[in-house]
């Protein structure tokens, strides 16, 4: 396959039509090599526009779900970013080269240890690694977090890790409609909320003991 072909198309074909038009995420996405962030049985299966299952009953994004995260995150060079759910190894990646810190919580820990590997393969060092039954992390706050899963509500446990100003995304609801969506802090408990696009997801997984890689 010609990998960078399908990397244009990908851009082009699924992530232009969807509105991501930011030119840093664009850049990063064509820049970051999805295929080795896929499990190996399905590499072929990297540009396609669907969730692909990791074995583990987690699933990793559509790239084009991916790609509008982190438009409507709108993540600055100096953020630091806390990613929850699962799959998170390409999202994490992207996400590297768009703010200064990237801190995952990973619900499964055989898919934490390959989340690892991945970004270590690929030269990733601003990325760490944690694995727990908790949506906290010790390394908070943060600028923004990134959700990748779904909930009836916005997580309080999420939106108090944020600084004033902070941003949160996420699928809340339930089925058949979900909405992706946007929360800003603004201090004293206040927060604002904007729904940004229609879209399921799975809800977030926890595992059962914490640890760090």
């Amino acid at each position: 396959m010609d990998w960078e072909k399908a990397r244009y198309l990908l851009v082009e074909q699924q992530i232009r039509p969807w509105n991501v038009l930011d030119s840093n995420v664009l850049d990063r996405i064509l820049n970051t090599r999805r295929e080795d962030f896929v499990p190996a049985d399905k590499k072929e299966l990297a540009f396609v526009d669907v969730e692909l299952p990791l074995g583990n009953g987690q699933l990793m994004l559509a790239p084009k779900v991916e790609a509008r995260f982190l438009q409507e995150i709108a993540l600055k060079a100096s953020d630091k970013l806390l990613i929850v759910g699962s799959g998170t190894a390409y999202l994490a990646a992207l996400a590297a080269g768009l703010c200064a810190q990237v801190v995952v919580i990973e619900a499964d820990t055989k898919q934490a240890e390959l989340t690892n590997a991945a970004l270590k393969a690929a030269g990733i060092k601003n990325v760490s690694i944690e694995v727990g039954a908790t949506l906290a992390s010790k390394q908070g706050p943060f600028n923004a977090i990134i959700a990748a899963a779904s909930f009836e509500a916005i997580p309080e446990e999420l939106s108090k890790q944020l600084v004033v100003g902070g941003r949160l995304i996420t699928v809340i609801g339930q089925e058949p409609i979900m909405h992706a969506t946007v929360v800003t802090t603004q201090g004293s408990g206040a927060n604002t909320t904007r729904e940004v696009f229609d879209y399921n997801l799975p809800r977030f997984q926890a595992a059962a003991k914490p640890f760090a890689f």
